[in-house]
């Protein structure tokens, strides 16, 4: 393919473009926020992450490859570059983060196709049976639009809608210019085919199948953890997520922890949980409505307690190795979330969280932060990168054995 120019146009949060040279360099700046890093010499757990490529399954991959050591293999679903269009975003990650990992001796291995298959998920098994024979960790990290159901052939969507009732949105947008607004949006309450179609693909169906076949092989080795990532979230965004159609599905994912233990990891000192990440800006939580002041606000008034998802990742990676074990929830969650819902916080975002649209992006929020996080989700507005030069988009799968 001929070199190009690549411009951040598209339409609303979602580009139709992502710069290689940018996503390559997030990945370096991800690294870098890792201390202590491992030398290649300490061999760490075997892993496999199952949605690796952005948001917190980047950053888990990451934790684990330098900050545990760990060898993994991960699962992602990415598009290549077309003659058209460059690749995704995560494929240009991914692709980075093999380099990056090669360059300091540890062992990233990606695998690219539909975690809900169950064709990819033998394949992913057969290359960690063969490379690892056991594992020790398996970190679930999905958020997917649809999901075919192995058994019956069934296609099923997610809906991100209320339950019960409507609800009043109010979400931050940009003009082609770059300047923000708020509009506001009324979202029908969901139907219960669209309740059930949801819990069917984000909750905790595949994360079970996963874990059941894995041990069903024999591949748990002893003192096995899983971890799926998961989210609470504020009152003030609770009737659009938590009380709503992704929030029941949360709830099956949370309740197949426990279905896990009392199952397929029995009798064993296997354990399951799920982890409750704090909020972030990635491109499945720019799907939910009034999100985006949501987070804005939340950058604003956390500050400097903000805690990064490479820094939560690292607390996870800690839990889940028994090298700092964490206290659960009462429902048997790990919280990593502390940062977001402390008291003063929250206390704050409610006195934001209602003002009009002129103190709201005049002096409370930072609409200009917001929208360089979306743009660099796309390799855009990276520091070092001269975005006037062309670049080759065509980077084939990195595979490394």
């Amino acid at each position: 393919m001929v070199a190009r120019v690549l411009r951040p146009e598209g339409k609303g949060f979602i580009l139709l473009d992502s710069h290689p040279g940018g996503c390559a360099r997030i990945v370096e700046e991800m690294i870098a926020e890792v201390p202590g890093k491992r030398a290649a010499a300490e061999v760490g757990p075997r892993a496999l992450v199952i949605g690796c490529s952005a948001g917190y399954g980047l950053s888990a991959a990451i934790a684990g490859l330098f900050g545990h050591g760990a060898q993994v293999i991960g699962l992602c679903y990415e598009r290549p570059a077309t003659a058209r269009r460059s690749a995704s975003a995560g494929w240009y990650k991914v692709a980075a983060l093999v380099e990056q990992a090669a360059k300091a001796g540890l062992v990233f291995e990606p695998m690219n196709g539909d975690c809900f298959d169950p064709a990819v998920r033998r394949q992913v098994l057969d290359r960690a049976a063969d490379k690892f024979g056991q594992v020790d960790v398996l970190i679930y990290s999905v958020a997917a639009p649809r999901r075919t159901d192995p058994k019956t052939g069934d296609v099923y969507h997610s809906a991100v809608k209320p339950i019960g009732g409507p609800y009043q949105a109010r979400n931050l947008t940009f003009s082609d210019a770059g300047e923000p607004s708020l509009r506001g949006a009324t979202l029908e309450p969901a139907s219960e085919a669209e309740v059930e179609s949801t819990v069917k693909v984000m909750g905790g169906e595949d994360w079970a199948d996963w874990v059941t076949d894995m041990a069903s092989r024999k591949m748990l080795a002893p003192g096995f953890a899983t971890a799926a990532l998961t989210y609470v979230g504020s009152d003030l965004t609770a009737p659009i997520y938590r009380q709503g159609t992704i929030g029941r599905a949360k709830d099956h994912l949370e309740a197949t922890a426990g279905e896990l233990t009392d199952g397929p990891l029995a009798g064993s000192s296997a354990t399951a949980v799920t982890s409750v990440n704090g909020a972030a800006v990635t491109l499945s939580s720019l799907a939910i409505p009034g999100i985006s002041l949501y987070l804005t606000l939340l950058h604003e008034v956390a500050g400097d307690k903000a805690q990064s998802a490479v820094d939560q990742s690292l607390r996870l990676w800690a839990h889940l190795t028994g090298e700092a074990p964490a206290e659960l929830d009462d429902k048997g969650r790990l919280r990593l979330d502390g940062w977001e819902l402390a008291p003063d916080v929250q206390a704050e975002l409610r006195q934001r969280w209602g003002n009009g649209a002129e103190d709201v992006l005049g002096r409370l929020a930072d609409p200009g932060w917001f929208r360089q996080q979306i743009l660099r989700l796309y390799g855009f507005e990276v520091d070092g990168i001269d975005y006037s030069v062309p670049v080759e988009v065509d980077e084939s799968w990195p595979i490394h054995g």
